[in-house]
């Protein structure tokens, strides 16, 4: 599986989107507001998912932290970049 459907996957599972798959996520799209709607509670679940499953370390209310999380693209660069 690749890294961009393992997130979605892991966004679907953490937050137990039931009526969502994969399909439904843009690697591009926002996450938050307009986007998927996530909201605050799923980022804090999100963030605590995404720690225990690839291993890295966010700041919780840093600015690059939030824009780490605008997207599953942009998700998938951050982890890449904290594995080299």
């Amino acid at each position: 599986m690749n890294l961009h459907n393992e997130i979605k996957q892991l966004i679907i599972d953490s937050l137990d989107l039931e009526d969502v798959t994969v399909e439904d996520i843009d690697t591009d799209a926002a996450l938050f507001g307009d986007g998927l709607g996530l909201d605050s509670i799923d980022a804090l679940e999100l963030g605590l998912a995404i720690k225990k499953q690839f291993d890295v370390k966010l700041e919780a209310n840093s600015e690059a932290t939030r824009e780490y999380f605008y997207s599953v693209a942009s998700l998938a660069n951050f982890i890449e970049s904290q594995r080299t």
